[in-house]
């Protein structure tokens, strides 16, 4: 059952995806892995994108494909319904991927599953779906 949103809780997500954009776009790979479950599903096909499973093969994709990109990671207006240890999370988000000779700005949404564990919430599910997607030359 639904329950109303606790503002900790609230708080304790949204600080956490920051966390993400911020450990992404500084390539802290070992604190960006600790924002996930260490069975989580992150889905980009809808993106143009694969399926992985498993945190460490997850991160190390995005370490090898990002090595010598610049990224920014922006996220705005999480909707967030929590129940119990599960919530489920939209965000509108926005990314900048510069790499070798293209320049990639994209817009859409992440659609994620975080559950609590004993060291706070972590992102179990993610999916990314772009709506529009902007290829530059660099």
């Amino acid at each position: 059952m639904t329950q109303a949103l606790d503002f900790g809780d609230w708080l304790e997500i949204c600080n956490l995806k920051a966390r993400y954009c911020r450990l992404l776009d500084t390539k802290d790979w070992d604190g960006w892995a600790a924002l996930f479950t260490e069975d989580c599903e992150i889905d980009t096909r809808p993106a143009g994108g694969t399926l992985e499973k498993g945190r460490d093969r997850f991160v190390s994709m995005v370490c090898t494909s990002l090595a010598d990109a610049k990224t920014a990671h922006q996220i705005h207006s999480p909707e967030i319904t929590v129940d119990g240890d599960r919530a489920e999370v939209i965000w509108a988000m926005q990314d900048r991927v510069i790499k070798d000779s293209f320049a990639l700005t994209g817009y859409g949404h992440y659609h994620e599953t975080y559950v609590r564990t004993a060291e706070g919430w972590k992102i179990a599910r993610q999916t990314l779906s772009r709506l529009i997607v902007d290829m530059t030359k660099a």
